[in-house]
């Protein structure tokens, strides 16, 4: 199985070097094409210049100087003279009717930008310069084109790589909710086999000593295992929501927790005196507030204030758990609720992603951590649906 592992990876790093090598082949021949486009423009600009030298030496056009002329091509054109006065333009939207000549001057500075100009000169028998002009031009609409090509083909290798992520994280999330449904309903299996043993023990023993407090303790023990069953075969099944008083589920949470814990651990509940009725699943809810409540003892070490604020808005109930612990940094904020992510030396990091769960994906709320800071403790937010 390793091997057969390794040889997966090694795959997988060859398709993306692959990959990797056909971009860079893309690019580089693109460039090619560009520089290849770029130097026929020029030459067919060179061409139109000795056609215009031409012309300027003997003011008769033969055919073939008549030609080249008049075939100036799609490149922006404007000759200019030695003291760059506008002689002539070509292919340029320009309307001397409706612009000055100052909107011309700044379409020339602006090819002087793209390409080296043309010199066109004429000198005569004894050599004194007569002619002195340059030819300034611009790129092509289809070389201007083929630019924005490799930013394109980047965009769309982007994009692509970006909805393959999407599938594979999709994928892998979707593999990972079958393996915690099978794990939960292997669990609960498990756990519910003894249980039904132990209640019938406990049932015949309770016959012979019915005052008996031990087992009378032992029954409340059996009664939180079925509780813990229930909750884990409703992690491995879409749970029922019905409608339930969320301030006794935390009033109850919170009393069970506060007698298993430290004398030094402060409950401070500040819930409405009234009832909110909402829809969530009962041993769910409570295994979520379970796990937030153990969070925030064990950040403060056995010895704080713990508070738990209940706030009804009109359409969702606002439930936060304060501490004043130890705090976290913030790069450890956005990995707390990602499985086996944990900070404690012992755990198996999967109680706060079995939370997100919970909430996220059973009852449609939402679970973060709304403030913390360290050495000043940190602040869990939990949001249902009304």
């Amino acid at each position: 199985m390793k091997s057969l592992g390794n040889f997966i990876g090694k795959l997988k790093n060859s398709w993306l070097l692959f990959a990797f090598a056909i971009v860079i082949l893309i690019l580089w021949n693109t460039n090619i094409l560009f520089r290849n486009l770029s130097q026929e423009e020029r030459t067919k600009m060179e061409l139109w210049a000795m056609a215009q030298e031409e012309y300027i030496q003997n003011q008769e056009l033969n055919n073939l100087t008549f030609e080249i002329l008049q075939r100036s091509g799609q490149n922006p054109m404007i000759q200019v003279d030695a003291k760059d006065r506008i002689l002539e333009i070509r292919n340029i939207r320009w309307d001397e009717t409706k612009q000055d000549s100052a909107s011309l001057y700044r379409i020339l500075e602006k090819i002087k930008k793209e390409n080296l100009p043309i010199v066109i000169q004429y000198r005569d028998n004894t050599g004194k310069l007569i002619i002195n002009q340059k030819l300034y031009y611009g790129d092509s609409s289809t070389l201007k084109k083929l630019q924005y090509y490799p930013l394109a083909l980047l965009l769309i290798i982007i994009l692509f790589g970006a909805v393959l992520y999407f599938v594979f994280k999709t994928a892998k999330i979707a593999e990972q909710n079958r393996l915690w449904a099978a794990m939960a309903k292997e669990t609960a299996h498990q756990i519910g086999t003894p249980l039904t043993s132990m209640i019938g023990w406990i049932t015949l023993l309770k016959e012979k000593q019915p005052n008996s407090s031990s087992l009378l303790e032992i029954e409340k023990d059996i009664e939180r295992l079925n509780l813990i069953t229930e909750r884990f075969s409703k992690v491995g099944s879409v749970p029922e929501l019905k409608p339930n008083d969320i301030v006794v589920a935390i009033k109850n949470t919170a009393i069970y927790l506060q007698k298993r814990s430290s004398e030094q651990i402060q409950f401070k509940l500040e819930l409405p005196n009234k009832e909110i009725q909402i829809p969530f699943n009962p041993q769910l809810i409570s295994w979520t507030l379970e796990n937030l409540i153990k969070n925030a003892i064990d950040a403060m070490k056995g010895k704080g204030e713990l508070s738990i604020l209940l706030k009804e808005e009109p359409t969702q109930v606002e439930i936060l758990i304060s501490d004043n612990g130890s705090g976290m940094k913030k790069e450890i904020v956005s990995k707390i609720f990602k499985p086996g992510f944990t900070t404690k030396k012992r755990g198996w990091g999967l109680g706060l992603s079995l939370t997100k769960r919970i909430v996220e994906d059973f009852h449609s709320g939402k679970v973060s951590v709304l403030k913390t800071s360290l050495g000043y403790g940190t602040t869990f937010q939990l949001i249902l649906n009304k």
